[in-house]
């Protein structure tokens, strides 16, 4: 979390302190990027509306997107690139989606917003609880934060209790609580890691690392009855990819269980990712509640947390847990979320994503082990991460930050190729059920060739 949260609120460009290095292949025109990335300067801050955005720990200006269609993105001048950012996950059937397209611009000849109940937000809703078994009633909300923010007033409401336990490493969306870092000790209070984060809120929140049952036990000794709930990401996918044992997340569900706590799987970037059931269904594990992204929407502002139906009766209007949102169950992100869902559910879908990119994933290692790279992916289900490591990272305190270095090399290297991924080492990449065995034959030989200058460097 420290190290993703740096990148996010960083002031100076990484790239800029970074130890010049040749150019392999002659870089990619951004000349129209470049132009409006200046113009963009003028409006908002730091030319973008979301920080990672603005390419601060890579080379170079931020592109600009124009269109994209299957497995593909063209920027304002014009490269074409094969992507495996997806909208940072959420595009599983790949950009443009014809069917997707098509229920949207049919729900959008009868209006885009009512602020009003509308028999779409019925149809996905019993798409979602008919074919997850881990919850049985489900609020739609705007977006991932907010249904984290949600679910943390939840627990807290439900438990009558104040404290929530994450974990290092995770990032759950800006929300003040849980927009923290740990401090020194095993288990400590959070410390902000933005400023306008009020100390008392921070205060509510205990971090501890990942993968550690002894901190986790020794939280609840500390705070014994005063923990509301513990938050982890369904796979902790925000920074690296830390994959935790199954072990771990069966002692979480165990230790909330014994002590009365609720147990939050944020599946914002896992859920229906790495299947239709996310990581609960990954591991088997039922948590309490959990929450979800624009997946559920096709890419569109959507969000979603869920839970039992006894714990789902605290919000109002049912019970005392307030909770509301204008353009919550948006007829037109309820229509995308229809169209992409059911071909989600479809039997095979995600087998035959899964395999793909295992395939992807192992002939790539296969590539740097042969070659005696120090490269390791790390993958679940359609989601990978590029560490340059021959360590087992399953915590933030894990990774190397020198090894940055080596992702901004292999980044530029990869744009030129025509590869987009996600601006940032801590960043994972995806594949999409639009990537043919083409296209990702042309990203291994590229990652090939990016690999060898990585490492000649």
């Amino acid at each position: 979390m420290n190290n993703f949260i740096k990148k996010l609120f960083s002031s100076k460009s990484d790239a800029a302190k970074s130890p010049v290095f040749h150019v392999d292949k002659q870089d990619i025109s951004r000349e129209r990027s470049a132009e409006l990335y200046e113009k963009a300067k003028q409006y908002f801050p730091g030319g973008v509306n979301s920080p990672v955005r603005a390419f601060k720990s890579v080379y170079g200006t931020p592109l600009f997107i124009e269109k994209g269609d299957g497995c593909h993105l063209w920027d304002a001048d014009g490269n074409q690139f094969i992507d495996f950012c997806c909208s940072w996950g959420p595009l599983i059937l790949g950009h443009n989606h014809p069917k997707i397209r098509e229920k949207v611009v049919e729900v959008m000849q009868h209006g885009m917003s009512f602020g009003a109940p509308t028999a779409l937000e019925n149809e996905l809703a019993e798409l979602i609880i008919k074919n997850n078994r881990y919850i049985e009633k489900i609020r739609f909300v705007s977006s991932g934060t907010e249904a984290v923010m949600s679910a943390i007033r939840l627990a807290r409401g439900y438990t009558k209790r104040d404290k929530i336990l994450k974990f290092e490493g995770c990032y759950h969306g800006h929300v003040d609580a849980l927009l923290v870092k740990a401090g020194s000790g095993l288990v400590t209070f959070g410390e902000t890691s933005s400023a306008g984060i009020p100390k008392s809120f921070a205060e509510e929140t205990i971090v501890v690392p990942l993968n550690d049952e002894k901190a986790v036990k020794e939280a609840f000794k500390q705070f014994k009855n005063q923990i509301a709930a513990v938050i982890i990401e369904g796979v902790p996918a925000n920074n690296g990819l830390l994959i935790q044992d199954k072990k771990f997340v069966e002692f979480l569900r165990e230790i909330c269980t014994k002590n009365k706590s609720l147990l939050i799987f944020d599946e914002v970037i896992t859920g229906f990712r790495i299947g239709f059931e996310g990581a609960a269904g990954y591991y088997q594990v039922q948590p309490d509640i959990l929450t979800y992204g624009k997946i559920i929407g096709g890419g569109l502002p959507v969000g979603a947390y869920g839970a039992s139906a006894e714990i789902m009766s605290q919000i109002s209007p049912d019970g005392a847990v307030y909770q509301a949102g204008t353009l919550s169950g948006n007829p037109v992100a309820m229509a995308a979320g229809i169209a992409q869902l059911s071909e989600l559910a479809k039997p095979g879908f995600y087998k035959e994503l899964n395999d793909k990119t295992a395939e992807f994933v192992s002939a790539i290692q296969r590539y740097a082990d042969t070659h005696n790279y120090s490269f390791m992916i790390f993958s679940v289900g359609s989601i990978f991460w590029f560490a340059f490591t021959e360590q087992c990272i399953q915590t933030a305190e894990a990774i190397d930050p020198k090894s940055m270095d080596k992702f901004r090399i292999m980044h530029r290297e990869l744009l030129n190729r025509g590869i987009y991924l996600g601006p940032s080492g801590y960043e994972v990449g995806f594949v999409s059920a639009a990537h043919s065995k083409t296209d990702l034959e042309k990203a291994k030989r590229a990652i090939f060739e990016c690999l060898d200058i990585v490492f000649k460097k």
